[in-house]
């Protein structure tokens, strides 16, 4: 066992005003499983960045362990795949690659293809893997699960539990459960960390939340009393004052000298009573420092003339002689959140793009209504660019309405003056989603849409679809958030 010690630790990015960490202290036991949580842009990968000295920073870190990144970054993808692990661990042990393989399910053949041909889970599987081959590092983990089907979120999770040493940035509630013991969170005003996992934490939070929200109101009501005092000692020395120069209430002249000594010492004290008051205002205004704004969302779909939207009857995919999914039956009915659930590869996606009317190849039936409109989130988010006003223009949705849901998911007014571009993974995801809130449509359709997504506007997501029920068909990995909103689910 050592120590991570973070020491009044400051950063900013060049050019910004504001920092991102300001006289943040703490320590990490090298030996826990740490979990690594906060909203989107609260600076969770540049913290490990800064663990890493990529940044100048104020403060000091001192570790007695080097440390190590994943996801690996790799150059040759055309390379065969044990190529690949050798350029990130030149003196690996071929037995110990095969441990690790094996207890993440991934069958010795994939050491001899292009990693490039693996699927996306099968290359996040074997990076794993050789990060686990490091020994005396303590490991980055960076968002792991964005390219993980349920299955493997679970096999991955359990994999993790049997190690230590790590910090792991990911915001599915089970995944978090399941392999971790510490929690490191950045919330609004610092950086805490507690024991246990992330349900742990979450309900330590609520209740704080809300004993926070109760002392609120108590302390609401002495700052009003404190101001309303205020005002009337500073009123009180006021009307002292002008008595030096004035008459008294009979209208006979008064003694100056004593009468400004009188005021000068009342409004020594009174202003000793302003400062004592004023100071008791603003520590009084510090207590709510973090809860975290999580507004209720809202969505306005429009009604469709039939029940039924679209109707899938004997439905196979193809994609040249590949079928990618087989027989298969389900319909779309108004008020239905209908999950689309299946290891990767299984077809989802091409099932996606048959009903928004992409041209795509298959036998059976396939019915969708006239004039169906469809608001589509897909995966990607490498288009974006520009800014946020043009973005919405261009898009055909009401700026102020969409500027005004991604504040509510936790924008601040400095990040409408940035270039989409530079947003974070998350921050990204939500212009999407944001974006899809404002269509005027029938039926959405979200293509894993909480990739990169903070776990409180995952929520907050939850409870916008539950209290709207809007018609939804949606892709997404993280059970938990499944398990809450689906109506039907629709096995691949």
């Amino acid at each position: 066992m050592s120590l991570i010690s973070v020491t009044n630790l400051t950063f900013a990015y060049d050019g910004s005003y504001d920092n991102l960490f300001e006289n943040i202290s703490f320590q990490i036991d090298t030996d826990w499983k740490l979990g690594f949580t906060g909203r989107n842009g609260r600076g969770k990968t540049t913290f490990l960045n800064l663990l890493l000295g990529k940044y100048e920073y104020s403060g000091t870190i001192s570790a007695k362990v080097s440390f190590e990144y994943f996801p690996f970054h790799v150059e040759n993808k055309e390379h065969n795949t044990m190529d690949v692990i050798g350029d990130i661990y030149p003196d690996y042990l071929h037995w110990e690659l095969m441990r690790e393989l094996s207890l993440l399910k991934v069958s010795e053949d994939v050491l001899y293809r292009p990693f490039a041909s693996l699927s996306n889970g099968e290359q996040t599987k074997v990076l794993l893997a050789a990060l686990f081959l490091k020994e005396n590092s303590f490991l980055l983990i960076d968002e792991p699960t964005n390219h993980l089907d349920m299955d493997a979120r679970k096999l991955v999770s359990q994999y993790l539990n049997t190690k230590s040493g790590f910090i792991l940035i990911s915001h599915d509630r089970s995944f978090l459960d399941r392999c971790v013991d510490h929690i490191l969170s950045i919330n609004k005003t610092d950086i805490e960390i507690q024991k246990g996992n992330f349900s742990d934490w979450w309900e330590n939070k609520r209740r704080q939340d809300q004993f926070e929200l109760g002392e609120n109101e108590k302390l609401k009501k002495d700052i009003k009393r404190l101001s309303e005092a205020s005002k009337r000692t500073s009123h009180w020395s006021d009307e002292v004052e002008k008595t030096k120069n004035g008459t008294t209430n009979s209208g006979s002249k008064v003694d100056k000298g004593y009468i400004g000594h009188k005021a000068a010492k009342m409004m020594k004290r009174s202003k000793s009573m302003e400062h004592r008051q004023q100071a008791s205002i603003e520590e009084k205004s510090k207590l709510l420092k973090n809860i975290e704004s999580s507004e209720s969302l809202k969505i306005t779909q429009l009604a469709y003339h039939k029940n039924q939207l679209a109707e899938l009857d004997h439905v196979s995919i193809y994609y040249g002689e590949k079928r990618v999914c087989t027989d298969l039956s389900f319909t779309i009915e108004q008020g239905e959140r209908i999950a689309l659930s299946g290891a990767n590869g299984s077809g989802k996606s091409s099932i996606i793009k048959l009903i928004c009317g992409e041209d795509i190849a298959y036998t059976g039936t396939f019915r969708k209504g006239s004039q169906l409109k469809i608001s589509y989130v897909s995966q990607d988010t490498s288009h974006l660019h520009g800014n946020l006003t043009d973005y919405a223009r261009s898009s055909g949705i009401d700026e102020s309405l969409f500027k005004s849901i991604l504040r509510k998911l936790d924008f601040s007014r400095v990040q409408f003056d940035k270039d989409i571009s530079a947003y974070s993974g998350g921050q990204k995801k939500k212009v999407l989603l944001a974006k899809s809130l404002c269509e005027k449509v029938h039926l959405h359709i979200w293509d894993e849409p909480l990739n990169f997504i903070d776990v409180i506007s995952r929520m907050q997501i939850e409870e916008l679809l539950i209290e709207h029920s809007p018609t939804l068909l949606f892709v997404e990995h993280d059970s938990e958030f499944c398990k809450n909103i689906a109506t039907k689910v629709i096995e691949l």
